[in-house]
């Protein structure tokens, strides 16, 4: 028999691990709440064809197709005569989400009716990218989403940037950067070197320019087709450099000629000077070489990264149409995306999560027989009503497998009623943090583990 595993890409998780998790869950969940946005949910399965050209040729790639139930190859005719992209529509009618976004544009023209626009909401949940493991990315993980629809006023971009510092402050998050372009003046870059219809060629490319380098990304670009020329007059601005107001100087010069470049420039400025008035700008960078690889994204784009990790570890941007590919023309949006399991590797690794959220169990009592533990369950009983986590020992095994398990668990006190103490209605409470011992009244317990 084969050892038991799990995908590659896929993670267990202990249930120390799982309260670390849960207090990263609870601060975002907190703090979209502060802003009034709504929690949904939508299914892991959406329909192949709600995902299937909303995230470009890469994108569509990494979607999880699931093969139809029954006898899927049973209709498909000279199977060996079809690509896998042509077999995919007779096998496949479902896939897992890849993101939250698609399937909420889906949600928002499913339940326009019982919405109230401009509509804010929140999302935290898992999605799957049939990607190549490594470290930071994985095939399974969570996404924590902002987004509201039905407004296309430059307040909310304000309002993400505001969420994103107030969010990676509270959980501590070190040397966070919020990157943020437009796709509006990447379009103004690409109409003035020659190649408009080149833009999501060059988008694609240059995204990856941290990660592979301006050659590669040269290189890239000229395998999509772009010309020598265009990528020559892409050189300088690519690589441009300086203070955020002196990059906007030197791109109304670039994109003077380009009525849709100096619309995003516009857009911009007024981020930035607001963010400024706000005192939300510190951690704020203007990031031409920023593209977002998803085609959807129309007009400001996000993109958050942390000190020594690498790789992004939040994402977002305006999408002027995204509902129009459902049917519901007209519905501008926004929004943002916190990478959970990276935030929680950046915060493991810099050993940053609360010291106190291994505690899962007040109070642990021994049990030292039918009698005692009876009498043990009515004083838990008082405990829990007064929000106590409390639990007792199944048997009565020898008093330092007990400890142990006490230890294990980094319970806070472990609690001993035997017959004398029965007697006197009192409790031996051990602290387990100082080893400290008291012989006290029950009453007095809560008052006893609530000490600072």
């Amino acid at each position: 028999m084969s050892k038991p595993s799990i995908p590659k890409g896929t993670r267990d998780f202990l249930p120390a691990q799982m309260v670390k998790r849960n207090y990263l869950f609870d601060t975002l969940r907190s703090i979209f709440k502060k802003y009034g946005y709504l929690p949904i949910e939508t299914p892991a399965v959406e329909n192949l064809s709600t995902l299937m050209g909303k995230y470009g040729e890469e994108g569509d790639r990494l979607i999880f197709k699931i093969l139809n139930s029954g006898d899927y190859l049973g209709g498909v005719e000279n199977i060996t005569q079809h690509t896998s992209g042509s077999l995919t529509k007779h096998i496949s009618e479902k896939a897992l989400r890849y993101d939250l976004t698609v399937p909420f544009a889906r949600f928002v023209v499913q339940n326009q009716n019982e919405l109230s626009f401009p509509f804010k909401r929140f999302q935290i949940q898992p999605v799957w990218r049939a990607d190549r493991p490594q470290k930071g990315r994985y095939r399974e993980f969570f996404q924590c989403d902002v987004d509201v629809v039905g407004s296309d006023s430059l307040l909310y971009e304000i309002e993400f940037i505001q969420i994103f510092s107030e969010a990676l402050t509270a959980l501590k998050v070190p040397g966070f950067q919020i990157k943020i372009n437009n796709r509006k003046i990447l379009s103004g870059i690409a109409e003035v070197v020659g190649a408009a219809d080149k833009i999501v060629d060059i988008t694609v490319a240059i995204d990856k320019l941290d990660k592979i380098g301006l050659e590669k990304v040269n290189e890239e670009m000229l395998e999509k087709g772009v010309s020598k020329e265009a990528i020559e007059k892409l050189q300088p601005i690519i690589q441009m450099s300086g203070s955020s107001t002196q990059k906007f100087a030197t791109l109304r010069t670039v994109l003077s000629s380009s009525e849709i470049g100096l619309k995003g420039i516009e857009e911009l400025e007024f981020i930035f000077k607001n963010c400024t008035l706000l005192s939300v700008h510190s951690s704020l960078i203007l990031d031409i070489t920023l593209a977002r690889g998803l085609n959807y994204y129309t007009g400001a784009i996000f993109e958050v990264s942390a000190e020594n990790f690498k790789g992004s570890i939040c994402g977002g941007g305006r999408y002027d149409d995204l509902t129009g590919i459902f049917g519901l023309k007209g519905m501008s949006g926004v929004g943002i995306s916190f990478g959970a399991d990276r935030i929680f590797d950046v915060l493991e690794e810099n050993n940053l999560f609360p010291q106190n959220l291994a505690q899962t169990t007040d109070v642990l009592f021994v049990n030292f027989g039918e009698n005692e533990a009876m009498y043990s369950m009515k004083v838990m009983q008082q405990l829990r009503a007064a929000g106590v986590s409390c639990e007792l020992y199944p048997s009565n095994a020898k008093m330092g497998k007990q400890m142990t398990y006490a230890d294990n668990k980094a319970v806070r006190f472990v609690a001993m009623i035997g017959t004398n103490e029965m007697n006197e209605n009192k409790v031996s409470l051990k602290n387990m943090t100082t080893g400290e011992q008291k012989l006290i009244n029950v009453a007095d317990i809560i008052n006893e583990i609530n000490k600072p």
